[in-house]
C-alpha cells in the first residue's frame, strides 16, 4: 500500500473548510431563487368585499376660467362725486371781472370777449350779458357771485327733462336708443358706459355694433359689453350693411325680451350724404322693431363750434332727443353746454368727466353751474 500521502491536522483543517464554503454557495444559490420567485396571485375578491378608493390626485385639475362680470357704480349722486373735474375757468374769469365793483365799458367788452372764448356763442353771449345787466341795475349791490349763479342757471335751464326716455326698469317693453356723432368724440366708448348706467339701475341691455366700417369699433363694443355681461350683436366682416346689424340687433333684443336696445353707428365726417343716409335707414330699420325714443348725439366739448355744425347736421337726419358732451374734464371750453342748450333746443343728458369706466354722469344743471363757480 501506497503511503506517500496520509493526510495530517492541517490537511484535516483545509478540507474542512473547502466543504463548508462549498455548501455556502449552494445555500445562497437556493436563498436567491427563493427571492427571484414570483409573488403568489391574491384570491379572487368577494362581492360582498370593501372596494378600495382610487388614490387621490397630488394636484386639483384647474377650472376653466370664467369671464368676470363687473358691478357697475350706483347712477345716483356720481355727478356729485365727479363735478370737482370740471375744469372750465369760466366761472372764475367771470367772477373775477364781477368783483371789481362798477363795471366800465371795458370790462363788460372782457365779459363778452371771455363769454365768447368758452365757447358760449354769440347768441347766448348777448343773452346772458342782457341778463346780468338787468340783474346789476335792479340790484346794485348784490352779491356778484349769486347773481352770476342766477343768470347762468337761466340759460342752463334746469327744468329741462335730463332724463333717459328709456321706460322704468321691469315695466316689460322694449326701449331704443340710437347713438349718432363723428368719429373720434368718445362714441363708442360712451355706448359702453350707457350700457352701464342701464345695468346699475337693473335694467337687461343689448348692445347693436352698427359702426362697420371701423375695425375696431364691434372689438372695443364688445369688451365693453362683456365687462357688465350685456350681448353685443355685431357683424365679423368689415364694411357690413349697418341697417343689418342694427335691425338684427333689435329683433334679438326683442326675442330675448330685453328692455334697452342701443346702437352704435358709423361717426365718418358729417359733410359725407352717404353717411347720413345710413343713418336714417339705421331709424327706419329699428323702427321697425321698437321705434326709437332717444337719438343721442355725442359731441366733445373740446371742439367747441364745431360741436354746433355737427349738431344740426345730424339733427336733418334724426330727431336728436338728447346731447352726450364728453371730454368736458381739463377744459376752458365749458361754454359748449349753454350754447347747445339754446341753439338746439336740445338738452345735455350726460357728460363724461373722465377716463373711468363710471365716468359718465347725468347732468346736473345746478351742479354744473356750482362747479363752474367753485362751489
Amino acid at each position: 500500500m501506497d503511503v506517500s500521502w496520509i493526510p495530517g491536522d492541517s490537511d484535516l483543517l483545509v478540507t474542512v473548510v473547502a466543504g463548508l464554503v462549498v455548501l455556502g454557495g449552494v445555500g445562497a444559490a437556493l436563498v436567491g431563487k427563493t427571492r427571484k420567485a414570483p409573488p403568489r396571485e391574491a384570491p379572487p375578491a368577494r362581492d360582498d368585499a370593501p372596494v378600495a378608493a382610487p388614490p387621490a390626485p397630488t394636484e386639483a385639475p384647474e377650472a376653466p376660467a370664467q369671464a368676470t362680470v363687473e358691478s357697475p357704480e350706483a347712477v345716483d349722486h356720481r355727478f356729485g362725486r365727479l363735478r370737482g373735474r370740471v375744469g372750465t375757468g369760466l366761472g372764475q374769469s367771470l367772477l373775477a371781472i364781477f368783483r371789481r365793483g362798477g363795471l366800465s365799458q371795458d370790462d363788460w367788452d372782457e365779459l363778452e370777449e371771455t363769454l365768447l372764448m368758452a365757447d358760449v356763442g354769440a347768441a347766448a353771449t348777448d343773452e346772458l350779458m342782457a341778463d346780468l345787466k338787468a340783474r346789476l341795475k335792479a340790484a346794485p349791490d348784490g352779491d356778484p357771485r349769486e347773481l352770476l349763479r342766477a343768470a347762468l342757471l337761466d340759460v342752463v335751464d334746469p327744468a329741462l327733462d335730463r332724463s333717459l326716455a328709456l321706460g322704468e326698469a321691469g315695466d316689460g317693453a322694449l326701449h331704443s336708443a340710437i347713438v349718432v356723432g363723428v368719429n373720434g368724440v368718445g362714441k363708442t366708448t360712451t355706448v359702453g358706459k350707457l350700457a352701464r348706467v342701464l345695468v346699475a339701475e337693473d335694467r337687461s341691455v343689448v348692445l347693436g355694433a352698427a359702426d362697420t366700417f371701423r375695425a375696431a369699433a364691434a372689438d372695443q363694443l364688445e369688451t365693453w359689453g362683456s365687462r357688465v355681461g350685456v350681448p353685443v350683436v355685431r357683424s365679423h366682416q368689415d364694411g357690413a350693411d349697418p341697417a343689418s346689424v342694427a335691425f338684427e340687433a333689435a329683433d334679438r333684443a326683442r326675442a330675448e325680451q330685453a328692455e334697452v336696445l342701443l346702437v352704435d353707428t358709423a361717426g365718418r365726417l358729417q359733410n359725407k350724404q352717404g353717411l347720413m343716409d345710413e343713418l336714417g335707414k339705421i331709424v327706419r330699420v329699428v323702427s321697425k322693431v321698437a321705434p326709437p325714443s332717444e337719438v343721442l348725439l355725442v359731441l366733445d366739448a373740446t371742439t367747441g363750434q364745431n360741436g354746433l355744425t355737427q349738431a344740426r347736421v345730424f339733427g336733418q337726419v334724426a330727431p336728436l332727443t338728447g346731447i352726450v358732451l364728453t371730454k368736458l374734464d381739463g377744459t376752458a371750453k365749458g361754454g359748449i353746454v349753454l350754447a347747445v342748450q339754446r341753439e338746439l333746443g336740445v338738452p345735455v343728458k350726460f357728460v363724461g368727466l373722465g377716463e373711468g369706466a363710471d365716468d359718465l354722469a347725468p347732468f346736473d344743471a345746478a351742479g354744473f353751474v356750482d362747479s363752474l363757480l367753485g362751489e
